[in-house]
């Protein structure tokens, strides 16, 4: 760059006449003694050099670089605040020399971060946030911050912070609203749901304090929360046994689920059979309701059905003597001979009931020879 071109310049130039100038006086001196080695010194010119390297320093000093990611306040000894208002953005720049200068200060996003690992903090060692809940139990929280200056606030925090603002501000400020705000949460509110709330809460909080001391906000993380070792211990006990809780509730809930299906398995094998027995019913009845209809129109019908259903398992029959032979005399079982078939003349009526008589004939039936 440009300013670093003429400082360099400036350096060499300075270093050159000096080299010069001694190497001058040495030669002058051993020739010529004293008096003549100085009066080399005032010689024109080296006058003239010296000069020519006067201006080249103030105009070194004269100029100024500002790098993108930076930006300037001009301390003035000619501005009645001592400050110029407007601080300076990237680029080339000109101040009065020797009676201004400039302080930089880095405007890209920033993090830093308090944590209890000894190589993740801004800080060596241990520089978690310690902190104590409404309850009264002592935890340890790991925080980083990402930040910026706001340009337009430069001028404000160089009065007000210089190059300190990070041990002057940052970190106490996060460490005084983490512990009040954690003082507002139990420990078990801190180990739950309501880290969420916390955490944004803090994020509130410090959004709010940085805008007013001339900072940007980014981002708060709440990082880690460790505590204490009892109750740490009391957490674990405490969730093994909700564990076996959740574990025995599940298997009561699994044979409640097998109970409960085994039952609407029996309900239904009960119902589809009460549905059977009734359909049954309703059929057998039915059927009875036709049978009576039936047997009102033609009671003989009785008769008819108790013979159509006696006559084919009928080898011996046993009839009264005084009855009439009901049946077709020749060949009850097998096919009558076409010229001895006797065809009487029947009359359905319904069987009576027998009465004690003559001694019963037994007419046993035969095969017809072939």
């Amino acid at each position: 760059m440009l300013d670093r071109l003429l400082n360099y310049l400036t350096i060499i130039a300075w270093i050159i006449l000096g080299l010069y100038v001694v190497l001058s006086f040495i030669r002058t001196f051993r020739q010529f003694g004293w008096r003549e080695a100085l009066n080399g010194l005032l010689s024109f010119r080296v006058l003239a050099i010296v000069v020519i390297l006067i201006a080249l320093s103030l105009l070194n000093i004269s100029l100024v670089f500002v790098e993108p990611q930076e930006a300037g306040v001009v301390v003035s000894l000619v501005q009645p605040d001592g400050y110029r208002p407007q601080p300076f953005r990237s680029g080339l720049h000109w101040i009065v020399p020797l009676m201004e200068r400039v302080a930089f200060y880095p405007i890209y996003w920033q993090t830093y971060t308090m944590s209890s690992e000894p190589s993740e903090g801004s800080k060596a060692g241990n520089d978690a946030i310690g902190a104590r809940t409404s309850d009264g139990q002592e935890v340890s929280l790991d925080t980083s911050v990402i930040f910026r200056i706001d340009p337009n606030e430069l001028t404000r925090i160089n009065v007000d912070w210089q190059q300190r603002y990070i041990e002057d501000f940052v970190r106490p400020m996060l460490r005084g609203i983490v512990r009040t705000e954690v003082s507002q949460f139990t420990a078990d509110e801190v180990n739950s749901s309501k880290r969420k709330v916390l955490e944004s809460s803090l994020d509130d909080l410090i959004r709010e304090e940085f805008r007013s001391k001339g900072f940007i906000l980014d981002q708060f993380f709440l990082r880690k929360i460790t505590f204490s070792p009892q109750y740490a211990s009391a957490i674990e006990a405490k969730q093994v046994a909700e564990q076996a809780r959740t574990q025995k509730e599940y298997e009561a809930q699994q044979i409640r689920t097998i109970a409960e299906a085994n039952r609407d398995k029996t309900k239904l094998e009960a119902e589809g059979k009460a549905q059977a027995i009734l359909l049954t019913a309703q059929s057998e009845q039915e059927a009875l309701n036709l049978i009576a209809e039936a047997l009102k129109k033609d009671p003989n019908l009785l008769v008819y059905r108790y013979i159509d259903k006696l006559s084919p398992g009928i080898q011996v029959m046993l009839i009264p003597s005084n009855n009439p032979l009901l049946l077709p005399a020749p060949n009850l079982f097998g096919t009558p001979a076409a010229s001895s078939v006797i065809t009487p003349s029947l009359s359905l009526a319904p069987l009576a009931t027998p009465t004690p008589g003559p001694t019963p004939t037994f007419i046993p039936t035969s095969t017809p020879s072939q």
